[in-house]
Parts: C-alpha cells; sequence; structure tokens
C-alpha cells in the first residue's frame, strides 16, 4: 500500500576461467556482464533511485585502464548504464578494425586486451536513499583511483551506519580530510587507508626479500589480504551493513555485519562466484536450487584473491542476531520458498483477530488484500479461515449427533470463504501533480475497485496489507475507495505489527513523525491528559544526548506503556478517517507474538519493539524524539 524504501541491493560476479572459455560455451564472452545484469534486475525491487557498475580488466597492460565504472540515476537507471556499457564496447570495437563488427566484438582475446567493461570481475548495486542525500556523487559504486592498481578501492554496500561522524572521527585524527560526510565515502576513506597501509607492510616485506621493481608490485599483489583491510576497520561501525568491494588488481570481498540485520547470499563452482543480496536471485540468474546456495554469516567476510582462491574469514565474533523481519515481510522478492511460506504464516496468524473484528460474521464477510505485495499472505489468510471453517463444520456436524437431514448436512458442508479482487492498482496511473488539492484528487485514484464485489450494507470488507507505516494511503485513497462498495464493515489488515519506531539500518523511516502509530499514542497521551510522560521523556532523551552510545536507554518506550495495542489501533482509525466516510471502521495488526512464530529465523523486530539491536540505533532513536518534539510539540503547541 505504501510504499517503503529499502537502502540497495548488491550483486557480485567474478569469472573462473578465461573470457574465451565462456564464449565457446556460452555463446559469448559477456557470460559475466550478462549474468551481472540479470542479477540486477531480480532486484529492482530494492532500488530505483539509481544504479552503478563496476568491473575490473585483469589483463590489462600499463598504460591501459583496468578499473571501470558507470553509473546513473532514476528508474531506469539499470537499462541506462548497461545500454552505455554496451555502446562502450560496440564503439571501441568500431575503432580496432573496419571489418565486420560482429567478428570483433564476438573476439574474445580482443576483448579481454581492449574492451572497456571486458573483465573478470563485476560488481553492481541499486540504490534507495535513506538519508535524503540525491545526486550521482551518492550513487554507488564509489572509487578511489591510484597509481597502484592494488591500492585501487571500489565499494558498495546495502547499509546504514548509525554512528558517521564516529567513523569520521577515527580516520580525521589520522590526518585524512575527507571531502564528504556520507556514510559510503567514509567507508570508502577508511577502507582505503587500511588498504594504503596493507600494501606499504607487503612493500616492506618485498624489500626485505630483495625484490624490486615490478617484483615488488606482483608480490604485493599475490600476497595483499583484504581480511586484514576490514579487521582493521570494521571494530567501530555500528549498524546493519553488507559492504562489497574490489581493488584495481582483482581483489573482491563482501562482509555482513555481525548482527546479521542485513543479508548476502553466495554461490560458487569452478566457473563462477556471484553474490546478491537475495537468495532466489541466484537461483534464476544460474538456475540452481536452493541448497546450492550459502548464505553469508554474521560478522563473516567471503574474500577472494586475484587469482580466484575464495576463503570465508570470521572477521567480527558474532553479536546477539537480528536479523531484519521486514526483509521476510516486505523487500526481499516472495519468490523465495522460506519467504512465501512465512508470508502465509503471517496471514493464518492474523484469523483470531480478524475474527473478532468481523463479530465471527464469516459468511457474510468478504476477504481481500491490496495489491501487490499483500498477496502471499492473503492466501495463507483464507487457508486459515478455511481451516476454521472445517473446524466449525466438524463441530456442527458432531453437536448435530448424526440427526441431520441431507439438506441440513449439506448446508453445513457447502459454507465457503468468499474472496474476491476489490483492490486493482492503477499502474498507469502516476501521482505527478505537485499541487497538494489536485495531488490528493489523483492520489484517490491510483487503485480503483471490482464494482458488486460485494452486497452493500450487508457485507463485512476485509482486506489484508503487508504494513501500515505512514497511514497516508490509506487516509488519502485505500478507504475513500473501499467505502465506494458500502460495505457494513471495512476492516483492515496488517499482516505485520504496528511500525511504533524508526529505524536506522537501511529502511526509509528515520522520523518519529512519519509513523501513524507514534502519533496515535502521542494523540491518546495528550486526548486523556498524560502529556506530562512526553516532556517526562523528552527531558530523559536531551539528558543522554551526549552520552556515549553504548550508555544511551530508550525513553520512547514509556510512552507505548501507557496503551495497549489496541487502544493505539483505535486511535488510528479516527485519525485516518476521510472526511464523509461514515462506514465503521477497524484496523487489525498482526502481534508480534505472531510475527516470531511465523518468521522464527529473522528476529530482528526494533521497528516494532524498540529492541534495537546496535547501541547506535537507540542513541538516533533519542535524537529522533528530541527533534520532534523540538519541532511540533514545543514549537507550535500542536501534535502532527
Amino acid at each position: 500500500m505504501e510504499q517503503l524504501k529499502h537502502e540497495c541491493g548488491v550483486a557480485m560476479v567474478r569469472l573462473m576461467k578465461p573470457l574465451d572459455y565462456y564464449r565457446r560455451k556460452y555463446g559469448t564472452w559477456r557470460y559475466g556482464l550478462d549474468k551481472l545484469y540479470l542479477m540486477m534486475e531480480k532486484q529492482h525491487n530494492r532500488g530505483q533511485e539509481g544504479a552503478g557498475l563496476a568491473c575490473v580488466k585483469m589483463r590489462a597492460a600499463p598504460g591501459e585502464e583496468f578499473l571501470f565504472r558507470e553509473r546513473a540515476e532514476g528508474v531506469n537507471a539499470i537499462k541506462e548504464i548497461f545500454a552505455q556499457v554496451h555502446k562502450s564496447i560496440a564503439d571501441c570495437a568500431a575503432n580496432i578494425s573496419s571489418d565486420s563488427q560482429a567478428g570483433v566484438l564476438d573476439d574474445a582475446d580482443l576483448a579481454s586486451r581492449f574492451f572497456p567493461f571486458a573483465g573478470e570481475l563485476y560488481m553492481g548495486h541499486l540504490r534507495y536513499s535513506t538519508t535524503g542525500k540525491r545526486g550521482i556523487s551518492y550513487v554507488h559504486p564509489f572509487l578511489r583511483r591510484n597509481n597502484w592498481r592494488a591500492k585501487n578501492l571500489c565499494i558498495c554496500a546495502n547499509f546504514n551506519m548509525t554512528n558517521v561522524e564516529e567513523i569520521f572521527r577515527t580516520i580525521a585524527v589520522k590526518g585524512q580530510h575527507p571531502r564528504m560526510i556520507s556514510d559510503t565515502y567514509i567507508l570508502l576513506e577508511q577502507l582505503g587507508h587500511r588498504l594504503d597501509r596493507e600494501s606499504e607492510r607487503l612493500f616492506n616485506e618485498a624489500v626485505a626479500k630483495g625484490l624490486s621493481d615490478c617484483g615488488i608490485t606482483r608480490y604485493i599483489e599475490e600476497n595483499i589480504d583484504l581480511g586484514n583491510v576490514l579487521a582493521t576497520s570494521c571494530e567501530v561501525w555500528d549498524g546493519g551493513y553488507v559492504v562489497c568491494g574490489v581493488t584495481g588488481s582483482g581483489e573482491a570481498f563482501a562482509m555482513r555485519d555481525p548482527w546479521g540485520i542485513r543479508p548476502a547470499f553466495w554461490f560458487a563452482n569452478d566457473e563462477v562466484f556471484a553474490l546478491a543480496s537475495e537468495r532466489p536471485v541466484l537461483q534464476t540468474s544460474f538456475d540452481i536450487p536452493a541448497d546450492c546456495v550459502r548464505e553469508l554469516l554474521p560478522g563473516q567476510a567471503i574474500l577472494i584473491s586475484a587469482d580466484g582462491h575464495i576463503n570465508t574469514r570470521q572477521i567480527l565474533q558474532p553479536r546477539n542476531f537480528a536479523a531484519c523481519s521486514f526483509e521476510r515481510v516486505y523487500f526481499s522478492r516472495g519468490s523465495d520458498a522460506d519467504i512465501y511460506r512465512e508470508r502465509k504464516k503471517l496471514g493464518i496468524n492474523l484469523v483470531p483477530q480478524i475474527l473478532q473484528a468481523i463479530d465471527h460474521d464469516v459468511e457474510n464477510t468478504v476477504f481481500s488484500y491490496i495489491p501487490n505485495t499483500a498477496e502471499v499472505a492473503f492466501y495463507g489468510m483464507v487457508q486459515g479461515f478455511n481451516e476454521y471453517l472445517n473446524r466449525e463444520k466438524a463441530r456442527a456436524i458432531q453437536e448435530a449427533g448424526g440427526n441431520l437431514s441431507p439438506k441440513q448436512l449439506n448446508k453445513i458442508l457447502s459454507r465457503r470463504i468468499r474472496s474476491e479482487k476489490v483492490a486493482i492498482k492503477d499502474i498507469k496511473l502516476r501521482t505527478f501533480i505537485s499541487e497538494g488539492a489536485s495531488r490528493n484528487d489523483l492520489a484517490a485514484h491510483v487503485y480503483d475497485i471490482t464494482y458488486g464485489s460485494l452486497r452493500p450494507g450487508i457485507d463485512n470488507l476485509v482486506v489484508i496489507d503487508d504494513s501500515i507505516v505512514r497511514g497516508t494511503t490509506l487516509r488519502e485513497s485505500i478507504i475513500r475507495i473501499l467505502d465506494r462498495l458500502h460495505p457494513k464493515r471495512i476492516v483492515i489488515v496488517s499482516s505485520s505489527p504496528i511500525v511504533k519506531y524508526p529505524d536506522y539500518y537501511g529502511i526509509d523511516m528515520a522520523h518519529m513523525d512519519e509513523f501513524i502509530g507514534f502519533r496515535a499514542a502521542v494523540r491518546l497521551a495528550i486526548d486523556s491528559g498524560r502529556h506530562n510522560v512526553l516532556t517526562e521523556i523528552y527531558d530523559k532523551c536531551l539528558a543522554q544526548k551526549d552520552f556515549p552510545k553504548e550508555k544511551t536507554v530508550n525513553y520512547v518506550s514509556r510512552l507505548y506503556e501507557l496503551f495497549t495495542d489496541d487502544e493505539i489501533s483505535a486511535k488510528m482509525v479516527e485519525m485516518l478517517r476521510p472526511e464523509g466516510v461514515t462506514t465503521d471502521i477497524r484496523i487489525v495488526f498482526q502481534t508480534l507474538d505472531g510475527l516470531h512464530d511465523a518468521i522464527p529465523d529473522h528476529p530482528g523486530d526494533w521497528y516494532f519493539s524498540g529492541n534495537y539491536p546496535t547501541p547506535g540505533g537507540v542513541k538516533r532513536l533519542n535524537e529522533a524524539f528530541i527533534s520532534y518534539m523540538e519541532r511540533f510539540y514545543f514549537k507550535d503547541k500542536k501534535i502532527k
């Protein structure tokens, strides 16, 4: 219903054979480039603000470019960067020979020596901004140049760091002067500094061994240890991350945060190594079963040397495991077998609350979903209601004690769940009008309805969505559209719990005023005469503003201790009801227990529970509450 922005997706491809091998076996030396394109398109859901790729050509001679990068902004960025890459290759081929260009383009030996982006190592990135920073300079990969191949570094990441300023200080104190304060750029400079030190260490070793000139260079490139680079950089990192990188001499790495917040999966055989943010991406791109794909473990890095040797290393010890549950509820593609099963279970687990919301009147209820991400949870909800009806049928037959006529038995057995596709998303409609009134009117028509799908004034209408965060689309569009069917009662169901807290690990929801759950709790506190709790929380947050992140405490949770989720949900209905809509409305949320029952292997739930896995998350939460109070409560003496 409401588009949440996940920060990004990553993809890596390392070819283990010469380019001519792929030309002979697969008909093209572009095998690696084509696989990267497919992997990025299959992760398009993870980032539509920009995309970029990097390529390392390991056979380049001195004087020839060996590290290539292409970036673009916008929803069509993937197509744009690959179109530019293929244009660069075609232009180069045209300059090499006036003979048949097709023959030149297919020549793997020429490609490996002369063509841009004809390399053995590729890295791709899809971007969603969660910091508000826009522009091509913020699109990954980030590149650090040097005349020594081994000192060139290119990185991209799926991450947010909560302590950018702290990381900045650790490198500034060493005398570095970064030109940009963004987490990716700071990490680039930090890793680049450690890469320089690693190269210098090997330089001294090579000299001690009596090597000189190109012998020293070869020694450095053959022995550089990116594990050392990561180990001496990442101790200060606080956040959720998968950081990927390549060097100009052909080394590569990917590392996952020690809490396991952000995901990464990899696959390797004697032809190729590949890594992606989602498992089905690798399954589809390489036509492999799920058991061929491995997950990068918390605190673990996978390291690939210039000669293609792959090994995993535990860089940081695993900490409190907090794999992001929102990845499973919303962000990752539902084509993953485990995610599909989990989302169905989310729907099943909601049946008791929905029954209560419709007063157990299943016969006079139509079930549907908000396209398109809630579809799998809808299947689970319907399955759960079918199981409920089966139990009810068995109970009715048992209570009759065998004294049922064929007509009575048929009536019991014919009870069915009524499901319809009530809401239809008009994907061609875009809310491009900027003026407020016109934009709201247009937004109200992004979804359409199936007229005649329920009996006006008789049927309840239950619609399930994956999450309710801001509530804007509910208020401006969904509720008003569903009301056109004139149901007896509208029940909006969220397959995830109430979002109460900001996220600082890669989801675009960092400000307190964005959450309808938080605003409803604030309104309840004011309406019930307990607004002093808000100022008390503010004072406590302010008192620890300058505390080290490790000593900060979540005081915002005290607001939610005052009210039940049902009370917050009822206040949401009051706040989200469009003017003129009088239909009875209920909002039903997944419980935390229901979430963890459905998704037991991904316990990270800080946006629902306030249990932040890292100290930096708690510190940022307190800062967000202070900002909210000063921007809205104290400044205007009113609460938004």
